[in-house]
């Protein structure tokens, strides 16, 4: 008769230890917030497992899109020097009318500034583009631009939150995670949403892309792509000393002893939160180094994008697109600068032209691709900073923050082609008409993707909450 020695009691939190070691940090990192990390809270304990959590599923109404990418600018690219051209303001140099007499965050006594950069008109609209983007010029027939944005404040922490989030504090869920939420995703071996950078997180970190009081299973993954090496990118999920069916069933263990331990509490929220990630990380190991490989893309396709870093990003975007991830963040930097359009202050000229030419073949090079793979029909791309710039001097050569007025564009079927919505005042300092605040961006981008914004709640903490909390109206008027 052979005798079995019994192991040691093991507390819940040794058991998560001692099995998951071998799934390692990265996955988790990014998906939750675990003790330690700056995530924001985990999500408040429900039934339902991943699988159940990340299920595709039926949207409100018929969607215009199924894939999101945002190309976001954070910084504060500026307006009058990319996309909406103010001729007047070299006929007036050096004035300041009354109307830019008014807050702003440095309060500048400048007048008005003139583009160092030239414009030419593009495609068969006629478009104005700046020579900052000549390649995006290239596009202009495929692109609807809103020139009437505004925000609520001029400073980057707060704007940048507001575009990610609807909010201006680190205290509610990103608009990819209400995505997830609301539509699931298309590869359960994926995250449901990706944040990206080259080298810097944009401002406010975790937060843009982070879950607050939804489930963890629809928190953004930030992958930092400076590298580019994808047996690097999750290095720690693998465990070399176990078969991947081993790793299953230990993964499958772990999370049935959690999840009755689940149930006895019934908000331990952070072990919700532990329990998604984890079983998210032992599956993103084996998917994610082929999603991330861009040695399997042509040569052709590789010049075609160039090589910055965040040329690489674009490529990835629709690499992941293709394999079903519902929505991308791809969020620009440089030399680890996390606001990198905030060059403009002191010289709009040299910062701006170095921004430009590190994404500007890139995003082309998507617009291309997507439509190249047929991919154009059921993706929104829209490219935006936090806020523009103002058409006045800050010192000699630069220009201050403004939120008073500033462009976004978005790309792909579900939006009028060669469109321009709204328009800034003979100056491009304010939003005059037409008008389009980011609560009514987030409401557009919901329904182009088949979601009511009013509908898509989540109750906590006595309420219901929605990405656009009580504000936003659809802009049907840029519709397709």
């Amino acid at each position: 008769m052979h005798h079995i020695n019994p192991l040691p009691p093991l507390s819940r939190r040794d058991m998560l230890g001692r099995i998951g070691a071998g799934f390692g940090t990265l996955g988790l990192a990014g998906l939750t917030g675990l003790p330690g990390s700056p995530a924001l809270a985990a999500p408040a304990a429900s039934a339902g497992t991943l699988e159940n959590r990340l299920a595709p599923l039926a949207s409100h109404f018929a969607p215009r899109a199924k894939y999101l990418i945002q190309l976001f600018m954070p910084g504060g690219p500026s307006q009058v020097d990319t996309f909406d051209h103010k001729p007047l303001l070299a006929q007036h140099a050096g004035e300041r009318p009354q109307l830019v007499n008014r807050k702003s965050l440095r309060n500048t006594q400048g007048g008005l500034f003139p583009s160092p950069f030239g414009f030419k008109q593009y495609g068969e609209t006629g478009k104005w583009v700046s020579d900052l983007f000549p390649h995006v010029g290239q596009h202009v027939d495929e692109l609807c631009f809103i020139h009437s944005m505004h925000t609520n404040i001029p400073e980057h922490a707060g704007a940048i939150l507001m575009m990610n989030l609807g909010h201006l504090q680190p205290s509610r869920p990103s608009l990819g995670s209400w995505l997830v939420y609301g539509l699931g995703t298309e590869n359960q071996d994926l995250p449901g949403f990706v944040a990206m950078s080259p080298r810097a997180q944009p401002r406010g970190k975790l937060a843009n892309w982070g879950n607050s009081f939804l489930p963890g299973a629809y928190a953004g993954t930030y992958v930092n792509i400076a590298s580019m090496k994808p047996e690097a990118i999750l290095r720690d999920l693998k465990n070399k000393h176990l078969a991947r069916a081993d790793q299953k069933r230990q993964a499958d263990l772990l999370a049935r002893l959690n999840r009755v331990q689940l149930e006895r509490v019934k908000q331990d929220r952070q072990l919700e939160a532990s329990i998604e990630a984890m079983e998210m990380a032992f599956r993103m190991q084996f998917a994610v180094p082929e999603a991330f490989d861009l040695s399997k893309e042509s040569k052709s396709t590789l010049e075609m994008y160039g090589g910055s870093e965040y040329a690489k990003g674009c490529l990835l975007a629709r690499r992941l697109i293709e394999r079903g991830v519902r929505t991308i963040q791809l969020s620009h930097s440089i030399d680890g600068y996390d606001i990198a359009w905030d060059t403009g202050h002191n010289d709009i000229a040299g910062g701006h032209t170095r921004l430009a030419r590190a994404c500007d073949q890139g995003i082309a090079a998507l617009l291309t691709d997507l439509k190249q793979r047929g991919l154009w029909d059921e993706t929104l791309v829209f490219w935006t900073g936090e806020f523009g710039r103002a058409p006045t001097s800050e010192g000699k050569k630069g220009r201050d923050h403004d939120h008073y007025g500033f462009t976004c564009w978005l790309a792909g079927g579900a939006v009028k082609p060669g469109f321009s919505y709204g328009s800034t005042d003979e100056f491009g300092l304010t939003a005059v008409e037409n008008r389009v605040h980011v609560h009514d961006l987030h409401a557009t981008l919901l329904h182009v993707m088949g979601l009511d914004h009013k509908r898509l709640t989540y109750r906590y903490s006595g309420r219901d909450f929605r990405l656009t909390d009580v504000h936003g109206n659809v802009v049907h008027d840029i519709l397709a």
